[in-house]
């Protein structure tokens, strides 16, 4: 074998017509060879001839009555000759058709011995095995259903188990065998098969099979009841992605799982959210009923009867359940703008109750009716969100009395809210330990006090600041003259 230095043109003899031809004789050698592991070129040989006479050999003995392993035993034969002969494309012809006389034959069984021996065979090709996985993986749907199908399943995810150039197969076939544990009944192995495949970070998969792969492993761990799994492998998904117009139905599908996961959670907020992704993605799921979480779904290009509404009204009420902050209170305004929302006087209410600075009693006209939407009866929470809900109410008529008194009687208090004077301390107890209001209670006196302790920073900051306001006043009163008097 020559050196491979002198395929740059550099020899030991140095440059010249003999290193020249050495160079030229040993291209022409390469194009005629492989390179295997070792680095080392291999012959290659032609068995097109062998093949084209073999092959429909192999297909009499198989057409005739248990013939089947006959036929095996010839193409294994000529299987061994391609490989050991580095002819690729004519091994990958009889590895494919050895798969198709098990299939012809109805011989599933076969098929998974033939499996097994081609993709062990020493120094077997990656060619070759890629084209009976794909092959084989194709017969799968058509296998009979039990055990002979997971058998096959779990011979191909076998094979493919560490092979990088099938790990779109692999994952295929994972999917297909979780589905299987689902339909038996066994959720958690199904849960736990669909886990062991980190798709996301697969390179042969689209966009789209990413994202069918990991909502379907956030439904089974939901189906698991596993919730801390369950938002672990939701943080997989890329939100921008959903925002994709191609991928309207999938951001309802992953919001509709999220709703489960967050009602579990009671988590107001995030439903609220979840329901207005939905609404806003203006395709609900994929058939004519309701689906999980209460949503209400729809085939593509069917007319919207109310599903976009009832979506809407979930995310209201969820809203007023969600705790007070700025946020809150600025979605809340964006949804008094919204259309779908203005022409409904149940909705329209419910958010001017908790944005304007007013006491209202408990409950306050349309609660019942904002929390009959399927959302709120879901999971049987529905009295769990009826007792949020006076809660938030309560919360927000403290808020309201904090803003327009700094000292009141606590009966006088109990009377404007409607409520106990246990109830009300332990309300405004809960609001103080939370941050949202400052107050004292004085209980000998019977004096609620709005309102944190005054020092004397503050109040000289607050005397500066009026300071500062009122110079410039002055300031743009004195240019308003000069203009005058130059005028």
């Amino acid at each position: 074998m020559c050196d491979l230095n002198e395929i740059g043109g550099r020899s030991e003899v140095g440059p010249g017509k003999k290193s020249r031809q050495s160079c030229h004789s040993l291209i022409l050698h390469s194009s005629a060879t492989n390179m295997n592991a070792d680095g080392q070129f291999e012959e290659k040989k032609d068995l097109t001839g062998d093949c084209d006479v073999k092959i429909p050999q192999a297909d009499k003995l198989a057409a005739a009555p248990g013939g089947l392993g006959g036929a095996l035993d010839l193409l294994y034969g000529l299987e061994k000759q391609c490989r050991v002969g580095n002819d690729v494309s004519n091994l990958k012809r009889v590895c494919l058709r050895c798969v198709q006389l098990c299939k012809e034959g109805g011989d599933y069984e076969r098929m998974v011995e033939c499996l097994n021996f081609i993709t062990k065979r020493r120094s077997q090709k990656q060619q070759a095995i890629a084209s009976v996985v794909k092959e084989a993986f194709g017969y799968v749907a058509e296998s009979p259903e039990g055990p002979v199908r997971q058998n096959l399943v779990l011979c191909l995810r076998d094979i493919t188990d560490g092979r990088i150039y099938v790990e779109a197969e692999r994952a295929r076939l994972t999917l297909v065998l979780s589905k299987m544990y689902e339909k038996s009944g066994d959720i958690s192995k199904s849960a736990e098969v669909l886990q062991e495949v980190h798709v996301e970070t697969y390179g042969s998969l689209s966009k789209r099979e990413k994202l069918d792969f990991i909502l379907e492993q956030v439904r089974m761990v939901l189906l698991k009841r596993d919730f801390v799994r369950a938002y672990i492998v939701s943080q997989k998904v890329n939100k921008k992605l959903l925002e994709e117009p191609a991928f309207k139905d999938a951001k309802v599908a992953f919001y509709t799982l999220m709703i489960d996961y967050y009602r579990e959670m009671k988590d107001a907020w995030e439903l609220s959210n979840c329901y207005m992704q939905i609404y806003s993605a203006g395709l609900p799921a994929n058939s004519g009923q309701d689906g999980p979480g209460g949503v209400v779904a729809m085939d593509d290009g069917q007319e919207d009867v109310g599903g976009g509404a009832e979506n809407l009204q979930a995310a209201v009420a969820f809203l007023c359940l969600s705790k007070h902050g700025p946020e809150q209170v600025d979605k809340m305004l964006k949804l008094l703008s919204d259309e779908t929302c203005a022409s409904s006087e149940v909705l329209v209410g419910a958010l001017r109750v908790f944005t304007t600075h007013e006491i209202v009693k408990c409950p306050f006209p349309g609660m019942s009716e904002l929390l009959s939407c399927p959302a709120c009866q879901e999971g049987g929470k529905k009295e769990t969100w009826n007792l949020a809900m006076s809660s938030r109410t309560t919360e927000h008529n403290v808020r309201t009395a904090a803003r327009y008194y700094k000292r009141i009687t606590g009966s006088r208090l109990c009377g404007l809210l409607g409520m106990s004077g246990p109830d009300l301390e332990r309300a405004i107890a809960n609001m103080v330990a939370e941050g949202e209001v400052e107050a004292k209670i004085d209980r000998p006196r019977d004096v609620v006090r709005f309102g944190g302790k005054t020092t004397d920073e503050s109040v000289l900051t607050e005397w500066a600041a009026d300071l500062g306001e009122l110079l410039g006043v002055v300031e743009k009163t004195w240019e308003g003259v000069q203009k005058e008097m130059v005028a």
